[in-house]
């Protein structure tokens, strides 16, 4: 059985920080990829970041270079996605997912948590 759960968002200021967390057992272990997508209301769900299996891979999304890191522990086996500079723009749910592959579209991740909300104010 897999559970991915994530943890960590929240309602912030335009500018401000938040650090979400997904804790991954059962099938997900250290060996997958994993990685971060997000959701706004009307639109199509799109990949933020993504971390290989040891970290030394990411990729992230373009409008969120420069502002957002992603790291694992591995001795945990959880992900975490560092949000900082926080946009209006940012506000979605934030999943995150699992895979064999390293790449941001969301089709080639059969593991998925149920989401946290990021809500950004201007």
């Amino acid at each position: 059985q897999v559970q991915m759960v994530e943890s960590g968002g929240g309602a912030v200021q335009a500018g401000g920080s938040l650090r979400l967390s997904c804790a991954a057992s059962g099938v997900v272990d250290i060996l997958y990829y994993m990685g971060w997508f997000r959701q706004a209301p009307g639109k199509e769900r799109e990949g933020v970041a993504v971390i290989s299996p040891r970290g030394a891979s990411s990729l992230f999304g373009d409008s969120v270079k420069g502002r957002f890191t992603i790291s694992r522990d591995t001795d945990k086996n959880t992900l975490y996605l560092q949000m900082n500079s926080l946009k209006p723009e940012d506000t979605a749910i934030y999943y995150c997912a699992a895979g064999r592959t390293l790449t941001l579209s969301p089709s080639s991740y059969p593991y998925w948590g149920q989401g946290t909300q990021v809500t950004v104010s201007s």
